[in-house]
């Protein structure tokens, strides 16, 4: 039964990894790294100053690992995923544009 079970694991996992690897499947693990890479950013910068730290790296990867998941989600057809991902792509970008202007505020000042 374990042998089944792991024959079938192995099975699935090399035909969602392998079999179905395509260029959208390929943009999508992209887009996640992307999307990833902006908590280890986050971490690492609130590690460092001993609090928590948002840098506009963060924000970066988040609007470009979301974009793209956007784009992948419109592909795939898949409602929550387009619903979720468009909702955050405008809440990154703003977000973006509040640090932006505060530091050309402070440049000023």
């Amino acid at each position: 039964m374990l042998i089944e079970m792991s024959h079938a694991i192995g099975a699935y996992l090399a035909d969602v990894f392998f079999i179905r690897l395509d260029w959208w499947v390929l943009l999508g693990l992209i887009a996640q790294a992307l999307f990833t890479a902006r908590f280890l950013v986050q971490w690492i910068a609130s590690e460092r100053a001993g609090h928590s730290v948002i840098p506009v790296a963060f924000w970066i990867f988040s609007i470009f690992g979301g974009a793209l998941l956007l784009i992948y989600a419109l592909y795939r057809r898949d409602a929550v995923f387009i619903a979720g991902q468009a909702f955050s792509f405008f809440v990154y970008a703003r977000n973006l544009y509040f640090v932006m202007r505060d530091r050309k505020a402070a440049g000023v000042a």
